[in-house]
């Protein structure tokens, strides 16, 4: 049976998909780009500020499952410039301090709203 996991501390869903879904002892979070959940509106600064603001919103999704990041197990970071990894390793660090989850990296070409940065999720819960 599969549970959908949503917070008012993360951006809603800007399409026909659910922030999170539990299912199977996991927790599935979709994509989140740098999207101010207060304003809707893409947080200025660079790839360092919208790295956080994309962590700050799977973090937010993830303690509404009722965990914390710590219990990640697998990310995929998608940048739309692969020279920008070094500042987003040092920013994700900080976020997966012990432990860290396994993780893909991809540059992409293109990122919704013109995003620098997205980043899904899954997590156990059980």
């Amino acid at each position: 049976m599969k549970k959908v996991i949503s917070t008012a501390k993360a951006p809603a869903a800007i399409g026909p998909y659910s922030q999170a879904i539990v299912t199977g002892g996991l927790l599935f979070v979709s994509g989140q780009i740098p999207l101010d959940p207060a304003t809707g509106e893409m947080v200025e600064g660079g790839i360092e500020a919208q790295t956080r603001r994309v962590l700050d919103n799977l973090k937010a999704i993830v303690e509404a499952a009722g965990i914390s990041l710590a219990r990640a197990v697998k990310t995929t970071v998608y940048i739309a410039d692969i020279g920008d990894f070094g500042k987003v390793n040092e920013i994700y660090g900080g976020y997966f301090t012990e432990n860290p989850p396994a993780r893909v990296c991809v540059e992409v070409s293109n990122l919704p709203k013109g995003a620098l940065i997205e980043i899904d999720l899954i997590a156990e819960v059980g």
